[in-house]
């Protein structure tokens, strides 16, 4: 396990009103959203990963989007987050985007994934802190 999965550990309990699900259902989703800036981008993977909402932030370079915005055809470069949380925190990740975002109406698509590898799901859990206990030190 990397020092970067482990550098954001809370004590956080499992009562924590964002574990409303039971922390036993560890379907990891994958859900995006895009930003306008690299800055932007950077502060909500940090929060998202600090606060252990998502094992992972990737950000993909800057992209093109078009797209209709109140009637007229829009293009801009954006900054894609692809967010790997687990289901019971999905609602969270949701709602710490939206507070973060600075758009209006921010992009938010999740994706349950039909498929993961055995190690990178236990990882994710560790890195959500999903094991039932608080995280006090790596495994």
């Amino acid at each position: 396990m990397s020092e970067f999965a482990h550098a954001a550990t809370t004590n956080r309990s499992m009562t924590d009103p964002q574990h409303s699900q039971p922390a036993s259902d560890a379907t990891l989703y994958t859900c995006w959203t895009t930003v306008p800036t690299e800055s932007d981008a950077q502060r909500i993977a940090q929060a998202l990963v600090d606060e252990q909402i998502a094992a992972c932030v990737q950000i993909d370079s800057p992209i093109q989007s078009v797209y209709l915005w109140e009637g007229e055809r829009q293009s801009s470069e954006e900054y894609r987050l692809w967010i790997k949380t687990l289901a019971p925190l999905k609602t969270a990740a949701r709602e710490r985007v939206r507070a973060l975002h600075p758009y209006d109406t921010p992009q938010w698509i999740e994706i349950r994934s039909a498929e993961v590898d055995e190690k990178y799901l236990k990882w994710a859990k560790e890195a959500s802190n999903l094991r039932g206990f608080p995280n006090s030190e790596p495994i």
